[in-house]
């Protein structure tokens, strides 16, 4: 009696879940495994405070929402690329994304051999099927901190300290020089790079000894846009109890009353919203820019920094920011120079 009640039970429980799959069909229940999305980041990796840092947190925020599972590597330097987006591949994740533009030419190799899967890259285009290339204006917001240095110099001397000489940086360089020689036509401009390598974004003691000479050289600003290599330019100013400007996410907080503003690439936006839309069935792939018009790129405005920025200052900054929108303004662009 025992086993007869044994089989009986277990005919009744698949009964039960064959119904269960039968009901779950007609409703167009699916029963899958859970979306994963894969976040290869550059060197500096996601605690450079930066630009990597931007992407992690735009990533994080997504997956606390949504409920997929996320991964997140950190290249050691490039040649690790091609193998860490090939992982991804191999371990079926739905959506790959690639921080920064050294990563270009691995993901265009890797997302043309598997079209399959959806890809994303940060700084660069990739013109496969599918991937989606976010770009950013980073001249117009450069242009905007730049203005803001141009108004608050009291030496009529800034400074500039890129990471990688590259025209990414340049772009970043021609902006703030042009916003702050369009409000203070007496401002002169000191400029340096780390290096010419992908080193140079992982170099904090040249960032602050790049930062110092310009400090003592008389500059009493001095923004950077050399990722990880930016935490020596923020040392330096703390040193000298002079001004920074801190650059892709809001640094404010990293020295509150020394850090004038942040010019802010809103790389967590385009990370977050395109791992909304591939889990949502809505990922595009193609050309997507941020700028100024749709909140990519801005000025940093914060309780670390309100004290430092007067009225008549922010009120200047926003008509710069109102007239670039409109076209009023044109802000130098690097690329097209090279272009010609």
């Amino acid at each position: 009696m025992i086993i007869k009640a044994s089989k009986l039970t277990r005919r009744l429980v698949c009964s039960a879940f064959l119904a269960t799959l039968v009901v779950a069909a007609q409703s167009g229940i699916a029963f899958a495994e859970q979306f994963k999305v894969g976040l290869v980041l550059d060197k500096g990796g996601k605690d450079d405070k930066s630009f990597n840092a931007a992407a992690f947190l735009g990533a994080t925020k997504a997956e606390k929402e949504f409920k997929f599972q996320l991964k997140v590597v950190e290249a050691t330097d490039d040649n690790a690329f091609e193998p860490l987006l090939k992982a991804f591949v191999q371990k079926k994740f739905d959506l790959i994304i690639a921080v920064g533009f050294a990563q270009a030419e691995a993901l265009t190799k890797i997302s043309k051999a598997h079209p399959e899967v959806k890809f994303a890259i940060v700084d660069s285009e990739v013109k496969t099927a599918n991937v989606r290339s976010m770009l950013f204006e980073e001249h117009e917001g450069s242009f905007l901190v730049g203005a803001i240095a141009g108004l608050k110099t009291k030496t009529n001397k800034i400074g500039f300290i890129g990471g990688m000489d590259i025209p990414l940086i340049r772009r970043f360089q021609m902006g703030y020089e042009a916003g702050a020689k369009h409000v203070n036509p007496k401002t002169q401009v000191i400029a340096n790079f780390v290096g010419v390598t992908g080193d140079a974004w992982n170099n904090p003691p040249k960032g602050k000894e790049l930062a110092l000479s310009q400090y003592n050289a008389g500059a009493d600003i001095v923004f950077g846009a050399a990722g990880a290599s930016g935490r020596g330019l923020f040392d330096a100013a703390e040193e000298k109890k002079l001004f920074a400007i801190g650059v892709d996410s809001n640094q404010n907080w990293i020295k509150p009353g020394l850090v004038l503003t942040s010019m802010l690439k809103r790389v967590d936006v385009a990370v977050y919203n395109t791992c909304r839309d591939a889990q949502s069935g809505k990922f595009t792939a193609g050309l997507q820019r941020f700028g100024l018009s749709n909140e990519g790129v801005d000025f940093a405005l914060d309780a670390n920094n309100e004290k430092l920025l007067d009225k008549a200052t922010l009120e200047k900054v926003r008509a710069l920011k109102a007239d670039i929108i409109s076209g009023k303004v044109i802000v130098p662009d690097y690329y097209k120079k090279a272009a010609k």
